[in-house]
């Protein structure tokens, strides 16, 4: 995306209302109406970085719980030293997604540019991240049952339509998994780690793009050919579902005794006619019709040709309203392993189209039941 929205030759400079000493621009490049934060204000904010107060870890850096002066509490994310992101480059993504605000979707409130160090802060959210909820040790104040998570599904599935179809310029994550799902107090999803995020311009309708994910999640085509388009997220979304309600990880392939990832093992008990066998029996009751539904959705967000998957504003109808699947246009999902073997031949979906179209594969039959 070019850079020049800045102007950072020709807009003046502005005093910010802000009584601290704010920089108004980094290098020559304005900061507009992102709120920026020095090092010395973060650093008091989380202790200096003590690693009682880290929550998370990433690719990009690690995540730290912090008190601002004002008494706010927040999530500052410091990302790697290495990284190769020029001032120019940072302040262009911080500034797309400064403005972004959805309930599904993590918010961030501003950054911190100093040096070396690139640091963003976003709301901090008081449940952690689903994976840890779902994978990690069993809290006995955490019990997710069928309605919660049903919420999360169905919650994530919004925020990714809005930045998939909502938003202008759509934005794709390319990194959909669970310890990228927050949770609020209320147990409420929002999706974080945007540093990921690129964007689509209106006149592009795929990318080739260096591969970042995460095995498990990962789109066939993606995968091994490099090709992005949200229909990527689409699939990574299908395989959050089944770890959503199954309690198993996705990136681990020993399911079913015979070496198999999720997605492969879930398809199997589909095809035995044992779908059920893939719920977390830690989840208490759950309404059986309901839940193999979900199931089924995941399947068709993880078609092995991405035109056959779903618009996320499909999924989200698919979810939450008591609409007819049908169930006939369902194949065998694509699958990816790093060996890089895969059930879908790398042949078959380089001859496939994956451009977007205003007239979306028919999916389901929209028929009250």
């Amino acid at each position: 995306m070019s850079c020049g929205c800045f102007g950072a030759s020709t807009l003046k400079k502005k005093r910010s209302p802000s009584p601290s000493d704010t920089p108004n621009e980094i290098d020559g490049y304005p900061l507009d109406n992102i709120m920026h934060f020095s090092d010395k204000e973060l650093r008091l904010a989380t202790d200096d970085y003590h690693p009682s107060k880290k929550i998370g870890r990433g690719g990009f850096g690690t995540v730290y719980q912090g008190t601002l002066k004002d008494g706010r509490q927040v999530a500052v994310k410091t990302l790697s030293v290495g990284s190769r992101q020029g001032v120019r480059e940072f302040l262009t993504e911080i500034k797309t997604i400064y403005n972004v605000k959805h309930p599904n979707l993590v918010e961030l409130i501003g950054c911190c540019v100093q040096g070396l160090n690139r640091v963003l802060v976003y709301e901090y959210v008081e449940n952690n991240s689903l994976d840890r909820a779902l994978l990690g040790t069993r809290n006995t104040n955490i019990k997710l049952d069928w309605r919660k998570r049903s919420a999360i599904c169905t919650g994530t599935a919004r925020g990714l339509a809005f930045l998939h179809e909502e938003l202008v310029p759509h934005i794709v994550h390319r990194d959909i998994k669970a310890s990228n799902i927050l949770l609020d107090r209320d147990f409420n999803p929002k999706i974080g780690d945007f540093g990921l995020a690129k964007l689509f311009p209106d006149d592009i309708t795929h990318i080739s793009t260096r591969i970042a994910g995460t095995t498990g999640y990962l789109a066939p085509e993606y995968a091994m050919g490099g090709q992005l388009t949200m229909k990527a997220d689409v699939y990574s979304f299908g395989v959050l579902i089944l770890e959503i309600i199954s309690s198993k990880s996705s990136s681990r392939a020993n399911w079913g005794g015979s070496n198999k990832f999720l997605l492969e093992w879930a398809w199997q008990l589909h095809e035995e006619g044992k779908l059920l066998e893939l719920v977390d029996p830690n989840m208490g009751e759950f309404p059986e019709e309901e839940v193999i539904r979900y199931m089924k959705v995941a399947f068709f967000c993880t078609q092995a040709a991405g035109s056959r998957r779903p618009l996320m504003s499909q999924v989200v109808d698919m979810l939450s309203k008591k609409i007819r699947l049908n169930e006939k246009q369902l194949t065998a999902p694509g699958f990816f392993q790093d060996s890089g073997e895969s059930s879908l031949k790398k042949s078959s979906f380089e001859s496939t189209s994956y451009q977007f179209s205003s007239t979306p594969v028919s999916i389901t039959q929209v028929t009250p039941r």
